[in-house]
């Protein structure tokens, strides 16, 4: 799965952004009674899992939580049960809520706090699976062989309760000290076969630490946040889930997929300069996915090769089929056909993806309106990551203006990624300040060199920096 760095600095204002990209966090007054006044439309359909001890894992204080799980070791292998919010049971199909939903299409998050993709009253309460409350979900059930490999499957509607709220460094902690909860006390055990197993489909894993932007005396310093294992094995729960869904959409020939090419050529090349540059060894015959599944994702140079990896992955895309089956099914960076069912709370595709599976798992009909929706949806998330995607870089461009300002004319080491061309400058990374950015001159790539900060304005949120001679 392909993720964005993310700037953690509440510090700094981060308006002119949300204004820049018209990211409104009120909702519209029908869209909001709406969610308000929310009711389950399959609460008489529900098989009654209260009994099943799931738990949330998710970073600390986050309120919207769309998945729960139950992880069991058996004689013969692994069975997983994972209960996702049932966001189409709560918002009325052709509503002032749907509607606006299909505008936003997904959560942004900003350093400063999200704009959601539901009304807090449901994305954060109503539908969210908040430890104590009974709520409406999907609930996936799937075997596993000794290999954690899927040998039966099922999905339908459930009602659950979640007994505990866990976060990634707490189940971390737990899993150091031998104490994990004993929903998911298989887990790491669970991660480390499916890890394998990516390794054996060819998978290019992106693990991208995260940046952070923390006080420092009387300024500010850009920070790496920890990646633990344990945010590998629970991304391999979702991982698992959405290929499950996608193999059931393919064998009913209707449904959307979350599709990738396979990795350029040139784009590998490109990614092994920039580890030599760095002094990352990277051996001939090891393939990409290994490379990379290899690097410590808490080093400042890996987040370097993680940041130019999506280079890779272009062309990701939706594709929504019913009948007949689309060209390409595989999502490259997976190895696998691949559908996004398992957060539904901040992406709209996984709420109509999640229906086609349960009508196909029930055997009934799809709904009309998730018929007719399908087809619209490639356009509206495709549209949604990009805006997503810009508004993630302004939001780091605008940190690193803001950490630097006070540090135009000092000198730092720095690292030449890329070549200077015809259009842009060349691209260094200083790993003193775990910064990439800009810089004249025209140092040849590879180079070590001293680079002096010549402009740092968070009005522009602009970077430059000069080789010095």
């Amino acid at each position: 799965m392909v993720t964005t760095p993310i700037v953690v600095a509440p510090e700094i204002d981060f308006t002119g952004v949300r204004a820049e990209f018209g990211l409104v966090d009120e909702f519209p007054d029908e869209a909001l009674a709406e969610a308000r006044r929310a009711t389950d439309r399959f609460a008489s359909e529900r098989d009654d899992r209260t009994d099943l001890p799931v738990v949330t894992i998710d970073p600390p204080g986050s309120m919207d939580l769309d998945q729960a799980l139950h992880l069991e070791r058996t004689d013969t292998g692994f069975v997983l049960h994972y209960a996702i919010a049932d966001v189409y049971a709560v918002v009325e199909p052709g509503g002032a809520l749907d509607l606006e939903t299909h505008r936003r299409a997904q959560t942004f998050y900003l350093p400063d706090g999200s704009v959601p993709l539901h009304p807090r009253v449901l994305s954060e309460n109503a539908a969210s699976l908040l430890p104590g409350a009974v709520r409406p979900a999907v609930l996936w059930r799937i075997e596993m062989d000794e290999y954690a490999e899927p040998v039966a499957i099922s999905v339908s509607r459930a009602r659950v309760r979640s007994v505990a709220r866990l976060d990634y460094a707490g189940v971390q902690r737990d899993a150091d000290a031998g104490t994990l909860h004993p929903s998911i006390a298989a887990l790491p055990e669970f991660g480390r076969l499916r890890e394998v197993a990516a390794r054996a489909r060819g998978a290019i894993e992106l693990r991208l630490p995260e940046q952070d932007v923390v006080e420092d005396g009387d300024g500010w310093r850009l920070d790496i946040e920890p990646r633990t294992e344990a945010d590998d094995w629970n991304s391999h729960v979702s991982l698992l889930t959405g290929m499950c869904a996608a193999r059931i959409m393919i064998d009913a020939k209707t449904g959307l997929l979350r599709t990738l090419p396979p990795a350029d050529p040139d784009a590998v090349a490109s990614l092994r300069r920039t580890a030599c540059s760095l002094g990352v060894e990277w051996p001939g015959g090891m393939s990409v996915g290994a490379f990379l599944a290899g690097l410590d994702a808490n080093l400042p140079t890996t987040l370097v090769l993680m940041s130019e990896a999506p280079t890779l992955l272009r062309g990701a895309s939706y594709v929504a089929f019913d009948g007949e089956l689309p060209e390409l099914t595989v999502h490259g960076a997976i190895g696998a056909a691949y559908a996004h069912v398992t957060a539904p709370l901040r992406r709209l595709s996984d709420r109509y993806a999640t229906e086609v599976c349960l009508a196909v798992s029930s055997g009934t009909e799809l709904p009309g309106d998730v018929r007719d929706t399908l087809g619209l949806l490639p356009k509206i998330m495709s549209s949604s990551d990009s805006l997503a995607g810009k508004v993630g870089r302004a939001c780091i461009d605008l940190a690193e203006a803001v950490v630097l300002s006070s540090r135009v004319g000092e000198t730092f080491d720095a690292t030449v990624l890329k070549d200077a061309t015809e259009r842009r400058d060349a691209e260094i990374f200083i790993p003193s300040e775990t910064v990439i950015a800009q810089c004249t001159g025209a140092p040849a790539e590879g180079q070590r060199v001293t680079v002096r900060l010549v402009l740092a304005d968070p009005a522009s949120r602009r970077v430059q920096f000069a080789c010095e001679p």
